[in-house]
């Protein structure tokens, strides 16, 4: 393989502190491509292992790369609360079909500090009555707080699940303004 044909498969990656524990980032010459909760070093060994089976080639620990620059400095002004929107190029590889399209429902439609039913992101792809394949989707997504997972809710006004725990979700909803700060 040529320089060129393994710089189109590179994925870098880096870890990322924040109020809810670090982030693993990767990325794609495509874009960001993959956000890890909780990466203590075996979630993050994990993690690589799966990209390099997905995508190919051995991602690297870049946090200085091009690649990774822009998308860390967004998700640190987040988590200070200076971002509201995330302004990334995403490497949607990773998810596909139904899942796919309500991801990318989600991520142009539910802006910050606002929630969407599961359901109602459901109608939002024409899927009626899909509450629980959108739920499905959104145990799926890659992306999580880029691709706002945390902003979907249970129709009744729970919270609902979420794959980075319910304390996680409840810190993003606060950071947010959907949710009130915890006493503590």
């Amino acid at each position: 393989m040529d320089s060129h044909a393994r710089d189109e498969q590179r994925i870098v990656w880096s870890v990322v502190g924040t109020d809810i524990g670090p982030l693993l980032l990767a990325a794609t010459p495509q874009g960001l491509v993959n956000v890890v909760f909780h990466a203590s070093d075996p979630v993050r060994d994990k993690a690589l292992g799966r990209l390099a089976s997905r995508l190919g080639g051995e991602p690297a620990e870049a946090p200085d790369s091009p690649l990774l620059a822009e998308a860390i400095r967004q998700v640190e002004a987040y988590f200070a609360g200076e971002l509201h929107n995330f302004d990334l190029p995403l490497d949607w590889s990773l998810i596909s079909g139904f899942n796919r399209q309500v991801l990318r429902e989600l991520h142009s439609g539910v802006p910050f500090g606002s929630v969407v039913a599961y359901g109602d992101l459901a109608g939002r792809v024409g899927a009626p009555g899909a509450a629980q394949a959108v739920g499905v989707a959104m145990g799926s997504n890659p992306l999580p707080v880029v691709v706002p997972c945390h902003r979907v809710v249970e129709s009744d006004g729970g919270i609902g699940g979420f794959g980075g725990g319910l304390e996680t979700k409840r810190k993003l909803l606060a950071l947010e303004g959907v949710l009130p700060e915890p006493l503590f």
